[in-house]
């Protein structure tokens, strides 16, 4: 059920919601098949970790839901062709694993653990799968940032690459200025004489009263 409300739901948060609590259903069933370490991992990298990002995304791209849902049945056909090969392929595996015996399956010392032929099978057998999931999801990663990345208008932008490309001729100039008077600083200096400055005049004698 949350599997089928992530397609159908409207919002892009409920969505990415409803996929916490199908990750959440995947491992407890893990968990009841015997398999600890996929059914910890699941929760904390998908929930903990991948989940966080996806609703980081959702909530900073600031969708416009309207205009997303112009072209959908344009794009239906196309969408449900490809979903229509998955659930095929995917029914597909799992008949072929139900129909196997358990000859067919590698014995297991008692002294080795899951968690250790887990990696022993990713680390061998399914490298190649492994490399490419890896992959996929450091693109995963790039894209995410490069979606949420907006310049600011009151930061300032620093670009390396620009700054490996200045040459000194860009950073430094020089400027031919005419010398001035040289002045020798050995020679003692001269003291500028103070004008003379005239006598003071005594003041007038006044007048005698009648």
């Amino acid at each position: 059920m949350a599997s089928l409300r992530v397609i159908t739901a409207r919002n892009p948060v409920h969505s990415a919601l409803f996929l916490v609590l199908s990750f959440f259903s995947a491992a407890g069933i893990w968990m009841l098949l015997k398999a600890e370490f996929l059914s910890i991992v699941l929760v904390l990298v998908y929930v903990g970790a991948v989940m966080v990002l996806f609703l980081f995304v959702v909530m900073m791209l600031d969708i416009n839901l309207e205009k997303m849902r112009e072209g959908f049945w344009g794009y239906f056909p196309l969408g449900a062709t490809v979903g229509t090969i998955i659930v095929l392929e995917m029914a597909g595996v799992i008949f072929h694993g139900f129909q196997g015996s358990d000859a067919d399956v590698p014995a297991i010392s008692a002294n080795i653990g899951n968690t250790k032929e887990l990696g022993k099978l990713i680390y061998t057998e399914y490298v190649f799968a492994f490399e490419i999931a890896a992959v996929i999801l450091l693109v995963a990663i790039v894209a995410a940032v490069a979606l949420t990345l907006r310049r600011r208008k009151d930061s300032k932008y620093f670009s390396p690459a620009a700054a490996v490309k200045v040459k000194s001729t860009d950073r430094v100039r020089i400027v031919k200025m005419k010398s001035e008077d040289k002045v020798d600083p050995i020679a003692p200096a001269v003291p500028v004489a103070a004008p003379a400055t005239p006598p003071a005049t005594p003041p007038a004698p006044a007048a005698p009263q009648k």
